[in-house]
C-alpha cells in the first residue's frame, strides 16, 4: 500500500472519529447558547428587580425576603437548572451511547479492516496464480504450435514417402511389362532359332540320306533310315576330315520349344535326345 492511501486511510478514520463526537458538540453548543441566553434574562430580571425596589418611605411596597417577584424569579432559575440538569443528564447519556456506538463502530471498523485485508491477500494470491496459468497458457500454445510444426512435417514426410511409393509402384509395374516382354521376346527368338535349326536339321537328315543311298548303290532297293555311325561315317568320309570327332544334329521330335532354359541362354533337350 503507497503512502498516499495511507495517509488518505487516517484522514478518513479521524473524519468518522470527529463525526461520531458531532452530535455531543452540537447539544453543548445549544446548551451554551441556552446558558447565555438564561444569564442574560437573569440580568434582566436582576435589574428589573432592583429597579423596582420601593423607597424606605414608602407604604405602599413590601420590603424584605417576602417580595413575590423574586420569589417567582428564583423558583423560575430553579425550574430552569432543574431543566439544564435533565437535558445534560440526557446529554451524558446520548453520550455514553455515542461512545458505545463509536466503540462498536471501532470494531466493525477493524473486523472489516481484517477483512479487507484478508481479501487483498486473496487478490495478490489470485493474481499470482493468474500470472501462473497465464504463463503456462503461453507455454501450452508454443507446445501445441511446435506439435502443429512437428505434425505438419511428418504429414509432408508421409505424403513425399506415399508419393515415393507410388513411384517405386509404377517402376515396379513397368518393369513387370518390360520383362513379360523381353521375356516373350526372347521365347519368340528361341522359338524361331529352333524352327531354323530344325529346317537345317531335316535338310542334313535328307543329304545325309540321299549321299548314303548313292553311295551303297541301292542294294535290294529298300530305303532305311541310316544309323548314327553310319551317318558319322558317311559325314565324317564326305568332310574329309576324320580326326574331328562327329556331334549329330538334334531331330524334329529332340527339340521341345517350351524347354528353353532362359538362365542359361540356349536350349534344353527331351529326355531321349
Amino acid at each position: 500500500m503507497s503512502w498516499q492511501e495511507v495517509l488518505r486511510q487516517r484522514l478518513v478514520d479521524r473524519n468518522i472519529r470527529e463525526a461520531s463526537h458531532g452530535p455531543v458538540i452540537d447539544q453543548y453548543r445549544r446548551l451554551a447558547q441556552h446558558t447565555r441566553l438564561l444569564n442574560a434574562r437573569n440580568q434582566t430580571l436582576l435589574r428589573a428587580t432592583g429597579a423596582a425596589r420601593p423607597n424606605p418611605n414608602s407604604s405602599t411596597v413590601m420590603v424584605g425576603e417576602d417580595n413575590p417577584v423574586r420569589t417567582a424569579y428564583i423558583q423560575s432559575l430553579e425550574s430552569q437548572v432543574s431543566a439544564l440538569r435533565d437535558e445534560m443528564a440526557a446529554s451524558y447519556k446520548t453520550q455514553g451511547q455515542n461512545a458505545q456506538r463509536l466503540l462498536a463502530m471501532n470494531e466493525t471498523l477493524r473486523e472489516r479492516e481484517d477483512a479487507a485485508r484478508i481479501d487483498a491477500e486473496n487478490l495478490r494470491l489470485a493474481r499470482e496464480e493468474v500470472a501462473v496459468l497465464r504463463r503456462k497458457v503461453e507455454q501450452h500454445a508454443e507446445q501445441m504450435a511446435e506439435k502443429d510444426r512437428a505434425f505438419q512435417d511428418l504429414t509432408d514426410e508421409y505424403n513425399l514417402l506415399n508419393l515415393e511409393f507410388g513411384q517405386v509402384e509404377e517402376q515396379k509395374d513397368n518393369l513387370k511389362k518390360d520383362n513379360a516382354t523381353l521375356i516373350q521376346r526372347w521365347i519368340d527368338k528361341q522359338n524361331s532359332i529352333g524352327d531354323v535349326l530344325n529346317e537345317r536339321n531335316e535338310m542334313w537328315y535328307e543329304t545325309m540320306q540321299t549321299r548314303q543311298q548313292s553311295q551303297d548303290g541301292g542294294g535290294n532297293g529298300m530305303r532305311s533310315r541310316p544309323s548314327q555311325e553310319s551317318l558319322a561315317s558317311s559325314f565324317s568320309h564326305v568332310s574329309g576330315n576324320g580326326s574331328r570327332p562327329f556331334q549329330p544334329p538334334v531331330g524334329r521330335e529332340q527339340y521341345d520349344r517350351k524347354g528353353a532354359d532362359p538362365a542359361k541362354g540356349g536350349l534344353l533337350l527331351s529326355p531321349n535326345g
